[in-house]
C-alpha cells in the first residue's frame, strides 16, 4: 500500500470513529453536565478535542489536495475531486456550523445552541462516514 493511500485511510477512519462517538455519545451529554459546570467542562473538552481531531484533519485535507494535483492509480480524478469535496463540505460544516455552537456554548449553557450543535453534527458524520466509503473503494484497486 502507499503512503498517500494509507494516511488516507488512517485519518478519515480515525476521523470516522471520532465523530460517530461525538455525535451517539459526546454531544448528548452535554445537557447532563449541569448549568453550573458546563462552560468550564464545555472549554477543556473543546481544547481537548482540538489536539484529537486537528492532526488527523490536517492530514486529510494534504492527502485530498494531493490526490487532486498528483493523482494516484488507484483514484480516478473524479473521486479525487469527491473526496476532496467532501473535505471542503467538512471544513464548511464545521466552521459555519460546530464552531459557532460550540462559541456559544463556551459562554454558557444554552439548550439552542446544544441543539443545534447536534442536530448540524449529523450532517458531518454523514460527511465523514462517505468519505471513509470512498478511502474502502480506493482500498479494493490495489
Amino acid at each position: 500500500m502507499d503512503a498517500l493511500l494509507a494516511s488516507q485511510l488512517a485519518a478519515t477512519w480515525f476521523m470516522v470513529g471520532v465523530i460517530w462517538l461525538v455525535q451517539v455519545a459526546h454531544y448528548p451529554l452535554f445537557d447532563r453536565v449541569g448549568p453550573e459546570h458546563a462552560v468550564p467542562y464545555h472549554r477543556a473538552y473543546v481544547g481537548r478535542m482540538g489536539y484529537v481531531v486537528g492532526p488527523p484533519m490536517l492530514v486529510e485535507a494534504g492527502g485530498a489536495l494531493a490526490l487532486v494535483g498528483w493523482g494516484a492509480p488507484w483514484c480516478p480524478p473524479h473521486e479525487a475531486w469527491a473526496g476532496l469535496a467532501l473535505v471542503a463540505a467538512l471544513w464548511a460544516t464545521t466552521g459555519l456550523c460546530s464552531v459557532p455552537a460550540h462559541e456559544r456554548l463556551s459562554r454558557g449553557w444554552d439548550p439552542g445552541a446544544h441543539l443545534r450543535l447536534v442536530r448540524t453534527n449529523w450532517l458531518r458524520t454523514a460527511l465523514w462516514t462517505a468519505r471513509g466509503a470512498l478511502a474502502l473503494l480506493w482500498l479494493t484497486r490495489l
